[in-house]
């Protein structure tokens, strides 16, 4: 699911980097910015699934909540972390012409960090009040319940429950308003993007207990079906002629456009699994579990051959086909690196065996979820 991630972040990116203005006004331009709708939740609902293996890990460690809390929250630390230090290195790498206020944006990297800690509280909360067989119940209930939660208090806080009294820099991990005055889409605040990943965490719980490993085939199957169904209600809801916002944003802010997209990761999952059990990652190299394997490293590359000073085309002036060269060189490009990084980092074999036994968030060749194995790390 990363390796797919990535590639629409590719495309979504090379094409808005690169084409004219022209080529932007035309319905290619506008179905290839759809796919662009779908990296960062994919990395937010992975982040999640990816936190719940973990935390389970750990739990049958027999560790304490606490100790728990402060492995998971510290991890989550990190990634914010390095959102901290990819702006300060995008703001040295243009030094001249881009805003000190730069450094403070809200992006992806920093939103997957704070969706870390804040699912590392509640694990806590929840691990610490309840034991036994209702744990994983609540858990689960509860990260559910979190991501409804912030679906609904995100239309209001983008607009007349605007925490404004906040300096912006705070304000904007809440609804992304930067330095702007007003909230900006093309950020990644808290509401409503860390509803991704407490639904992933909702998932990872699922997948994880014992009664849908003992039917693992069945309980993804399951996962794309109810995917359908919520696609189906979250078109249903917007269809009425009744809305409970009086200001209603359909593609920044709603709660049905946020759950449809629920409904098509948890298909995309069911689509992942069929295609690591039955599928062509069966049949040896696979470019997408490769470019998964190193989603965060080829994040970061991508970005500056892209937008950055070491663009390899011109920004904005491109014709389509120019653009999809482009597209095609960098997508060469990062798979190549994915390739070497993972290489070097140990050799195939060594490679093999973390991937299967670990769990800090790789893909791997086997199905997302499996016995010993983990679901297929961040993107815009």
């Amino acid at each position: 699911m990363r390796g797919l991630a990535c590639v629409l972040m590719f495309q979504t990116h090379c094409y808005d980097s690169w084409l004219s203005p022209g080529a932007r006004q035309s319905k290619f331009f506008m179905y290839s910015q759809l796919g662009g709708t779908f990296p960062a939740p994919l990395f937010l609902f992975l982040a999640g699934i990816s936190f719940a293996l973990v935390t389970d890990k750990l739990r049958q460690k027999n560790l304490a909540p606490a100790q728990i809390a402060r492995a998971t929250i510290r991890r989550g630390a990190e990634i914010f972390a390095f959102g901290l230090l990819f702006r300060l290195q995008e703001y040295i790498i243009a030094w001249g012409w881009a805003p000190l206020s730069d450094l403070l944006r809200v992006d992806v990297l920093n939103t997957i960090g704070v969706s870390m800690m804040l699912m590392g509280i509640l694990c806590w909360l929840v691990l610490a009040l309840h034991r036994g067989a209702h744990m994983r119940l609540a858990i689960i209930l509860s990260a559910a319940g979190t991501a409804l939660l912030i679906s609904l208090l995100t239309p209001p806080l983008w607009t007349n429950w605007r925490p404004n009294w906040l300096p912006w820099p705070l304000e904007s991990y809440i609804n992304g308003v930067h330095n702007l005055g007003t909230p900006q889409p093309w950020l990644f605040p808290i509401f409503p993007w860390t509803a991704f990943a407490f639904a992933g965490l909702t998932a990872g719980f699922i997948l994880q207990s014992q009664w849908a490993r003992k039917r693992e085939a069945a309980i993804f199957f399951i996962a794309g079906a109810a995917g359908i169904v919520l696609i189906a209600a979250a078109l249903w809801f917007d269809a009425q002629p009744h809305q409970l916002y009086a200001a209603y944003d359909y593609w920044h802010t709603s709660p049905d456009f946020l759950w449809l997209r629920v409904g098509m990761l948890l298909m995309i999952l069911t689509a992942s699994y069929a295609w690591c059990r039955w599928g062509a990652a069966q049949w040896g190299f696979s470019p997408l579990i490769q470019l998964g394997q190193a989603s965060l490293l080829v994040y970061w590359v991508h970005l500056e051959f892209v937008y950055g000073r070491a663009s390899i085309l011109p920004k904005h002036s491109g014709t389509i086909r120019i653009a999809s060269l482009g597209l095609l060189c960098i997508f060469l490009a990062m798979l190549t690196l994915a390739f070497l990084r993972t290489r070097l980092k140990g050799g195939g074999a060594e490679i093999l065996h973390r991937l299967q036994g670990s769990t800090g968030g790789h893909e791997s060749s086997q199905p997302p979820g499996a016995m010993g194995s983990k679901p297929p790390e961040p993107a815009r």
